[in-house]
């Protein structure tokens, strides 16, 4: 168990990798941009597998607040950590990537400003669940905010549409990312899948080893005060 537990956490690892190699000695320079280009790589798998993350956050909170099932809140928590991690490097990549595209670290154009209330949502989730002194109501409290984050998902994604300077969707049928880009960009979005997953995984099992000695020590408490 413990090899398989092993094999699994270094997957990830060996995966990251080898994207880097593909990422700054495989894919092409663009034409236009340089090497700046080279951080779409990064910056568009974290912010899709983020929108992913918080969308099935938003469905996992409707069935905790139907059934007050712990084993749904455990998971919801752990893939808004996780997926508050994602955005927040797609944010920062994004700043990265948007200073010598458009000149300025930061506008407050459509894609942007909504990606950064989707942000502030899921700082409030963590926030809410971490402060709160009763866990139910913690956790009812944050499966409200995952679903008003979930239906902020769409609105991040169609905000191009409102006059925005931010680029449109790179994979699809109006594409014109050559396959040598597209290909890399795949990996990456595999990868970061990977990633997503190790890390959810862990931090899943992390809230199920709290919750565990926390009953344990409830039951403790019980049995000495009878």
């Amino acid at each position: 168990m413990k090899k398989i537990r092993n094999i699994l956490l270094a997957m990830p690892i060996v995966l990251m990798l080898v994207n880097i190699y593909l990422i700054f000695l495989v894919a092409p320079t663009d034409i236009n941009l340089g090497h700046i280009q080279r951080i779409f790589y990064l910056h568009v798998p974290t912010a899709l597998l983020s929108f992913v993350v918080f969308f099935t956050v938003a469905g996992l909170s409707v069935s905790y607040l139907i059934n007050k099932n712990k084993a749904v809140d455990r998971l919801s928590q752990a893939l808004a950590e996780v997926g508050l991690v994602y955005v927040t490097l797609a944010l920062i990549t994004g700043s990265i990537w948007a200073k010598p595209v458009w000149g300025v670290w930061w506008t407050w154009e459509p894609r942007l400003t909504t990606t950064l209330i989707l942000w502030f949502i899921y700082v409030a989730y963590v926030m809410v669940r971490s402060y709160t002194a009763d866990t139910n109501r913690g956790s009812k409290f944050a499966a409200v905010l995952g679903i008003v984050g979930g239906i902020n998902v769409p609105i991040v994604y169609y905000s191009v549409m409102l006059r925005s300077i931010h680029p449109g969707p790179v994979i699809g049928d109006e594409t014109k990312l050559p396959d040598s880009m597209l290909w890399v960009l795949v990996f990456s979005l595999i990868t970061f899948g990977v990633v997503l997953l190790a890390l959810v995984k862990e931090r899943h099992f992390t809230l199920y080893a709290d919750q565990v000695i926390s009953d344990h020590k409830l039951r403790r408490q019980q049995k000495s005060i009878i």
